[in-house]
């Protein structure tokens, strides 16, 4: 196996463990916000978290940050 091929098995493999936590978790959750409740499906709650994070590590792991 070629070390792309790894990756792309590596990234599938990751995909799929991620859904299957994502649909072993579809209760309603509520969480606060300041003064803000908000009340979601797990499902949808974890894929922002995920979102969110890949967003923060993206940025914070430039190389040159441009502020």
């Amino acid at each position: 196996m070629t070390a792309m091929q790894l990756k792309t098995a590596a990234y599938g493999v990751l995909s799929i463990l991620l859904l299957i936590v994502f649909f072993q978790n579809t209760g309603v959750v509520s969480f606060r916000f300041l003064f803000w409740t908000v009340s979601m499906s797990m499902i949808i709650f974890l894929p922002l978290l995920v979102l969110l994070g890949g967003l923060i590590g993206f940025f914070i792991g430039r190389k040159s940050v441009d502020w």
